[in-house]
């Protein structure tokens, strides 16, 4: 089961007093985008959503869990909540991304660190790269990884890792059999 980030979208930007116009305008959306993403029709790409924090004023674990902890937060292997998803595209239908997060609750942090499980997918006719401001390490924990990167593209399997900057056009993706399982931990200046 996936958690909806729309509904919760919704409710900060009521909160902070935004019109859905002036909220699309400032996280260069569209405003039928922004209604899909909110209704829970769509589901952001990660770029989206780091402007859509950006306008709201809050880091991306805020969005994504919503809790209050300043000490130290331990995640059980057992324990872990239910996926987050997003899209590899801007906004639309769900891809093949399932993020789990591993500081749920902390307030404050600094890093996102994520297991995010890459579904098997056909490489796609026409690839969207996402970009967002901001820096990603990852380490592959099962499976192979395929990162296009600008105009490189690296194949990664079980035991690689790297580390780049978001800004530059990137996109996942995994065709074997199993995909992949990876350590994603996510830096997004606030």
């Amino acid at each position: 089961m996936t958690q909806n980030i729309g509904v919760k979208i919704k409710d900060l930007r009521e909160t902070a007093g935004i019109s859905p116009e002036e909220f699309a305008e400032r996280a260069a959306v569209t405003t039928q985008q922004l209604e899909m993403i909110e209704t829970g029709k769509a589901l952001p790409s990660l770029a989206v959503v780091s402007r859509i924090v950006r306008v709201l004023g809050i880091r991306i674990g805020t969005l994504l869990d919503g809790m209050e902890n300043t000490g130290p937060i331990v995640t059980r292997a057992n324990e872990r909540k239910a996926a987050v998803s997003f899209s590899n595209h801007d906004s639309g239908p769900r891809e093949n991304l399932d993020f789990y997060s591993l500081a749920e609750g902390k307030t404050d942090r600094h890093m996102e660190p994520f297991v995010v499980r890459v579904e098997k997918s056909a490489p796609p006719e026409e690839i969207h790269l996402s970009q967002h401001e901001g820096e990603e390490f990852l380490y592959i924990l099962d499976g192979e990884l395929t990162l296009v990167y600008g105009k490189e593209t690296y194949v990664l399997k079980r035991g690689d890792s790297i580390y780049y900057d978001s800004i530059v056009p990137h996109y996942l993706s995994s065709t074997a059999s199993e995909g992949a399982r990876i350590l994603a931990v996510l830096y997004n200046p606030f």
